[in-house]
């Protein structure tokens, strides 16, 4: 997929004074909507879903490994290491994919922040509140962190351990654990934008 430049940061104020009025009013309209879809759209909720399935399917291959050492035969430590490498192949390009999501996010902030503060336009400004974009980030990402942790603690409690092999009790709270963290991570953007919106616009999102 090609790369998407992001726009640009808002002219300064004497710049602004010798452009006309509408037409920037118009710009910042337009920006502050694409700044929004990329910071708090559904599309970036699916992308952070996207990305933890990666790590999940790169923890499945690395807990298979672990399940495939508890054999204890030459054959089994053959395919420990063989699932262990792929694995480490699918959770490395996970995590810089992870890493450059989160640089860029913070920089489609910065952007948003900074064209909000530029003017105000109560019809723009009201679009980039998002109410409804926010109650889905947060219901999404509380259903998605209280299935983690019932699968984490839940594994715990109830799956037994089996001639001292813990590999799959180990898979299964990896896995809820992969869930919580990316809950959070929905609950924490759901928060910081609300708390933001609050800050900026004074008063409540409606």
């Amino acid at each position: 997929m090609p790369r998407r430049d992001l726009p640009p940061p808002p002219p300064p104020a004497h710049v602004r004074a010798w452009l006309d009025e509408s037409a920037v009013r118009a710009d910042r309209a337009r920006i502050l909507r694409e700044l929004g879809r990329r910071s708090l759209g559904i599309g970036r909720l699916l992308l952070l879903w996207a990305v933890s399935a990666v790590f999940a399917l790169g923890w499945t291959f690395v807990a298979m490994g672990l399940m495939a050492f508890e054999e204890g035969d030459v054959v089994s430590y053959g395919l420990g290491v063989v699932f262990a490498v792929l694995g480490t192949g699918v959770l490395l390009p996970a995590g810089f994919w992870f890493a450059w999501g989160a640089r860029r996010d913070r920089q489609v902030r910065r952007l948003l922040y900074a064209w909000v503060e530029s003017d105000r336009d109560p019809a723009a400004d009201s679009r980039v509140r998002a109410p409804g974009l926010s109650l889905v980030w947060l219901l999404a990402s509380f259903a998605m962190a209280v299935a983690g942790l019932f699968l984490t603690f839940g594994t715990a409690v109830s799956v037994p351990v089996v001639d001292g092999k813990y590999g799959e009790i180990a898979y299964y709270m990896g896995l809820g654990m992969i869930l919580w963290i990316t809950g959070l991570l929905g609950l924490c953007k759901a928060g910081a934008h609300y708390r933001w919106a609050m800050r900026v616009f004074g008063g409540p999102t409606p």
